[in-house]
């Protein structure tokens, strides 16, 4: 690790220049002022877990899933001049902002390091505004961020931030922000928004005392922390060896998450009735979220055990909360729900999530080689199905009181969804003065309908919290389990469905998978023989014997073994929550040169030695 002391100014802190189409310019309609920094600290480290976690999901994702837009409130009476400065300023105080991250010497050129930039120079976008009023400035301001946000912003170039200014000539209107999260987190960037907001404003500000990202990646390189990613290793290796890979099965799930619905929630009264359970309880509001929320989502998953996936988990250490940088990795939280009311799930809510916030800081190449021998061991792939996202320490009031008063208690808003690789998701955003916050739910798993009516079930079970214990079998505002044809506990009404492993599953999407893959990835030539029944994919028959997901299949293929087809059933697995990979194959083979029967698990025992080291 390096460090240098950046050479003082040597002109003026900003030039105009004209700008034309330029990928900072979402609508080409602005001019682009170059701002120059020069800070008092700079040098080179290793990557954070945090920032090694968002680059390889920078690489891997469309921009507009990882960069963040937002548009920060502005200083009454601020200038032009006066906000270029404020932004020269932050730059100048967080080196999460000055740093990037060149390509590695590997064949992927993946980032190794970061560097902080002592001195540079960054772009802001101008774009005249006048004569707008309000409410068509908060349009055209919503309207470039969405364009904005969609551009990536350059791992290899300084800064992790992309700001546009609407203006009416010297003076400052709005401010929008594309904030790339390998340079901050939730978070952090409401730290950033609290600090350009008094920056803006001519206020001095004390110095940084939170750790830098350059300080962070030493102390999580020594012995210390890597002892604690490997404890966060075994942890995740037991809830994904032993938990539940999935949450809800249910036979509209056809293929990955989509079309998803959001829907806003703000209630001042349901605030008040957090507060009173929290002073009841004795939790904090996020662990009383959380623990509501999982009681509707086991009502409607009919499961009592789940896996829950929280982000912004990284903030729960003390020395961490004013940490400007990303810190963004997952907790994985298991949680039994099978408690008599919402007061004992509470308290299990609340060290399940503080062992799971513990462990989160961890090797993100590691854990997605962990997921890959968990779904290779165990025939079912870990789904994120359902996410807590408490933003509520992350935005300033000032943002949130900005908003316009509610209009009814509840107020419940459709908003448009974006798209996200999960079946249902709980972002808390405001618990002061009013409840705020939004479900983004798969229709496959909650329709609008369902949605709505789990919302205002939540609401209600707040508001019965408040005044004592609520046992956990009243909860009958909450969508219940899909309607079952009552063959089996739990089954959806027409399909098959079984339990194996924990894991409730439908026979039928097990046969669609396995003659998938095949098909996809063997080109085995099936044949489903004389005493195989002709199901949709022919040469496949799925049972369960003894426990055992099973499956029979007929081949022309005189090399076709167990861990042929199961690393291509594995490989087929993604998007397909309502199936799993069998555990015993047993394949027939008819030929010119006679027939012959294999079977076997398909496993790698090294795989299965692997995980179960872990486990």
């Amino acid at each position: 690790m390096t460090a240098h002391n950046a050479a003082p100014h040597d002109s003026a802190p900003h030039d105009s220049e004209p700008l034309g189409a330029a990928p900072y310019d979402p609508v080409g309609a602005g001019r682009r002022i170059t701002v120059r920094f020069a800070a008092t600290s700079g040098g080179s480290g290793p990557l954070t877990r945090g920032q090694d976690n968002m680059i390889r999901c920078i690489r891997r994702d469309a921009p507009e899933a990882i960069n963040k837009e937002s548009v920060w409130p502005v200083p009454p009476g601020t200038t032009l001049a006066a906000g270029l400065n404020a932004l020269r300023l932050l730059v100048e105080r967080h080196e999460s902002l000055r740093t990037s991250f060149p390509p590695g010497p590997g064949p992927e050129a993946f980032p190794e390091s970061q560097v902080v930039h002592g001195d540079g120079r960054f772009a802001v976008t101008v774009v005249e505004a006048g004569g707008l009023e309000s409410h068509e400035l908060d349009a055209l301001a919503a309207e470039l961020g969405q364009a904005d946000v969609a551009v990536p912003v350059p791992l290899d170039a300084v800064p992790r931030i992309r700001c546009t200014l609407l203006a009416d000539g010297p003076h400052l209107l709005r401010l929008i922000a594309v904030v790339c999260h390998a340079g901050a987190d939730g978070a952090a960037t409401a730290l950033l928004i609290q600090d350009w907001y008094a920056l803006a404003a001519g206020k001095d500000l004390p110095p940084v005392t939170a750790p830098t990202p350059i300080q962070l990646a030493a102390a999580e390189q020594s012995p210390q922390g890597r002892r604690r990613a490997a404890g966060a290793l075994r942890h995740w290796a037991r809830v994904l060896g032993t938990g539940p890979q999935v949450v809800f099965a249910d036979s509209r799930i056809a293929g990955p998450p989509r079309d998803h619905g959001a829907l806003m929630v703000r209630s001042r009264s349901a605030a008040a009735d957090l507060a009173a359970v929290c002073r009841r309880t004795g939790a904090s509001p996020s662990v009383v979220l959380l623990a509501a929320f999982s009681a509707l989502v086991a009502r409607r998953a009919d499961r009592t055990e789940l896996a829950v996936s929280a982000l912004s988990a990284n903030r729960q250490r003390a020395v961490l909360l004013d940490h400007v940088g990303t810190l963004a990795q997952d907790a994985l939280i298991l949680l039994d729900t099978g408690t008599a009311d919402l007061d004992q799930l509470i308290g299990r809510a609340k060290s399940a999530s503080l062992s799971a916030y513990w462990h989160s800081v961890l090797d993100a190449e590691q854990v997605w080689q962990l997921v890959e021998d968990a779904a290779h061991v165990r025939g079912s792939r870990f789904a994120r199905q359902v996410v807590v996202n408490d933003l509520s320490l992350t935005i300033p009031a000032a943002v949130a009181d900005a908003q316009p008063a509610a209009t009814a208690d509840p107020e419940l808003t459709v908003l448009p969804a974006p798209p996200l690789p999960v079946r249902l998701m709980f972002t808390i955003l405001r618990i002061s003065g009013s409840l705020d916050f939004a479900l983004i739910a798969c229709p496959q798993v909650l329709d609008p309908e369902e949605t709505d009516r789990f919302a205002r079930a939540l609401l209600a079970l707040l508001a019965a919290a408040a005044e004592g214990p609520v046992p956990l079998a009243d909860l009958r505002e909450a969508p219940g389990p899909p309607a079952t044809d009552g063959d089996c506990d739990g089954c959806d009404g027409g399909a098959d469905w079984r339990v194996v492993d924990g894991s409730r599953i439908d026979l039928a999407a097990v046969r669609s998978l396995v003659g998938a893959a095949l098909d996809a990835a063997l080109d085995t030539g099936l044949d489903s023989g004389p005493d195989l029944p002709r199901d949709p994919r022919p040469g496949c028959r799925v049972s369960v014997e003894d426990g055992r997901l099973t499956v029979d299949l007929a081949t022309a293929d005189p090399h076709l073994t167990p861990a042929d087809v199961h690393r291509a059933v594995v490989a087929a697995l993604p998007g397909r929550d309502t199936a799993m990979a069998p555990q015993h194959y047993r394949i027939r083979y008819r030929g010119p040169d006679g027939e012959r029967l294999g079977a076997g698990s398909g496993r790698d025992p090294e795989v299965v030695a692997r995980l179960a080291a872990l486990t």
